[in-house]
C-alpha cells in the first residue's frame, strides 16, 4: 500500500487547515462552506458551537476512519454525544466534484457536521 500519495498528503494538510480555520479564521486562499445537519442544529446553539470546536480540533486519525490518508472524515464526542464530520471537495460552483482537488483556485470544501443517525 503506497498511501498516502503526495496529492493525498497535500489534500490532508489542506483539510486540516480548513478545519482548524473554522475557529481560528479560514486561510484567505481556501474557500468553502461549513454546514450542520438538522439533528445537530436541534441539539441547540451551545451544542452546535461545541461541535464546531471539536471538529476543528480533531486530530484522531487511523486507518479505520481515514483509510486513504486525506483526513476528510472523523468522529468526535460532544457533550457525551457522538458527532461525525465529513469534508467533500467540490468545484467552484458546488455542483460537482473538483477536477483538481489540490488546486485551491479550483476547489471548494464542504464540511458537514452530522449525527451518525442522520447518515
Amino acid at each position: 500500500r503506497d498511501f498516502p500519495t503526495l496529492e493525498t498528503d497535500l489534500i490532508a494538510r489542506q483539510n486540516d487547515a480548513f478545519r482548524k480555520g473554522m475557529i481560528a479564521g479560514l486561510p484567505r486562499d481556501m474557500l468553502g462552506r461549513i454546514v450542520s445537519t438538522p439533528g445537530v442544529h436541534a441539539m441547540g446553539r451551545d451544542f452546535e458551537t461545541a461541535a464546531y470546536v471539536s471538529v476543528a480540533k480533531d486530530t484522531v486519525f487511523s486507518e479505520a476512519n481515514d483509510p486513504w490518508g486525506a483526513r476528510d472524515f472523523g468522529a468526535v464526542i460532544v457533550n457525551g454525544t457522538k458527532v461525525w464530520w465529513k469534508i467533500d471537495l467540490y468545484n467552484n460552483d458546488f455542483d460537482g466534484g473538483s477536477e483538481a482537488p489540490c488546486d485551491l483556485a479550483q476547489t471548494r470544501r464542504l464540511v458537514t457536521i452530522l449525527l451518525p443517525s442522520e447518515y
